[in-house]
């Protein structure tokens, strides 16, 4: 699996690195089969908490490999069914960090958006550009887009296939933060040591509310919170970190 990297860099946490830097980490099939393998292992590995995921110093991902698919027909597009490797990516439990440096297009972008917090450099560009070679997006862009960063800054993206800017993505919504480019992978890392050191059940749970909530109505989302914030009372890792807090001191979370 050469065309993606599994790094694993401190105790707790996984780094997933893209590396076709000579087609600038487009999202060839192979590279999105690779990382549907990566994403389905780390889901299952208990003893990783926290996920980044890069595409090195100068790229994130240039989006998908359009020669693999220009002469393409509808009917070999469904055969190909591209949502089965996203799939893995989509639903992984824990959470994800993408550290984006230089361009997320197309794929790209949409690949930045499954994650959960997205720490951007200062050179980094974000865009759609799919209506320019007469499709649009599939893998999420029409979708998560607006969700993020609301209708109206959503169309112009879409429909004009400019590419942002990491201050005018950080902006309107669409990045976690904007950091120097040569602090982008350290400052994931970082973020991820910090989430890896919490009660993992109590992540997980966080990251199931915010998604499974955000396409209900807030009844139904608080109803979802709710049970979730009960169900940890339950587990040894909230009766530590209670127990630390009355007795001043460092909790020692397990992760159960």
């Amino acid at each position: 699996m050469t065309e993606t990297l599994l790094e694993r860099p401190e105790e707790g946490v996984a780094l997933v690195r893209l590396n076709r830097p000579e087609a600038r980490n487009a999202l060839s099939p192979a590279v999105r089969e690779q990382l549907a393998a990566h994403f389905t292992a780390l889901a299952q590995d208990e003893t990783v908490r926290c996920v980044v995921l890069t595409g090195g110093p100068s790229v994130f991902a240039a989006g998908a490999d359009i020669k693999a698919m220009a002469e393409a027909g509808p009917s070999e597009m469904a055969r190909r069914a591209g949502e089965r490797s996203w799939q893995p990516i989509k639903d992984f439990p824990k959470p994800l960090i993408a550290a984006v440096n230089g361009w997320a297009l197309g794929g790209g972008c949409e690949l930045a958006m499954h994650a959960d917090i997205i720490v951007a450099g200062e050179g980094a560009k974000f865009g759609q550009p799919e209506i320019r070679v007469g499709i649009m997006p599939g893998a999420g862009g029409t979708q998560r887009l607006p969700r993020a960063v609301g209708k109206f800054k959503a169309m112009k993206i879409l429909l004009t296939g400019e590419p942002l800017s990491a201050a005018e993505a950080d902006a309107m919504g669409l990045v976690t933060e904007v950091v120097p480019d040569a602090e982008v992978e350290a400052r994931a890392l970082a973020l991820a040591r910090a989430i890896a050191a919490q009660p993992a059940l109590a992540v997980r749970k966080i990251k199931e509310a915010v998604l499974a909530g955000a396409d209900q109505s807030l009844e139904a989302g608080l109803l979802i919170e709710r049970q979730a914030f009960q169900l940890l009372f339950d587990t040894a890792d909230q009766k530590e970190g209670m127990r630390a807090f009355i007795e001043k001191r460092k909790p020692a979370f397990e992760g159960r």
